[in-house]
């Protein structure tokens, strides 16, 4: 009876820790939502999910365009409980092949938020931009921040 208990045990872990290390889907929103970007965002992925503090994350921004790019930028704003706390810019080529044809693409950034990161809920504003300054697209999407880490682990 014993070995049954140490099953049922394992898998309750399973099932309870597998939420909080697996990547997410997530659902963004246009900035604009009567705007026709040339960059359709398709999707987003998150791993792991929520975001642990000191650890790597990646964010997968998956999309498509009617035009090619040869360059360009993203500008990302982060915004904790609404105020506004973290900016950054990223060439848009060190984020993606480029030049980006036609078609389908995906924009993959990684980061090692610091140990000290407050947990809880965020939102991010991210706008991409082309070589010419032209607003390609504008999307916000929401994400978590969760409790693993701590500054003595980083």
């Amino acid at each position: 009876m014993a070995p049954l208990k140490l099953i049922a045990a394992l898998l309750v872990s399973f099932c309870v820790l597998l939420p909080l290390t697996h990547a997410v889907s997530k659902d963004v929103s246009y900035c604009d939502k009567n705007a026709d970007y040339a960059v359709k965002v398709t999707g987003l992925d998150i791993n792991p999910y929520p975001i642990a503090r000191g650890k790597p994350a990646s964010f997968n921004i998956a999309a498509t365009t009617g035009e090619s790019i040869t360059g360009g930028k993203l500008v990302i704003d982060v915004s904790y409980f609404g105020w506004h706390i973290h900016s950054e810019n990223h060439d848009l080529c060190s984020e993606t092949s480029c030049p980006v044809s036609i078609g389908d693409f995906v924009v993959a950034h990684s980061q090692e938020l610091p140990g000290y990161t407050p947990p809880g809920s965020y939102s991010l504003k991210m706008k991409m931009y082309d070589g010419n300054k032209q607003e390609l697209t504008c999307i916000a999407f929401d994400f978590d921040i969760g409790f693993a880490a701590s500054v003595a682990d980083s």
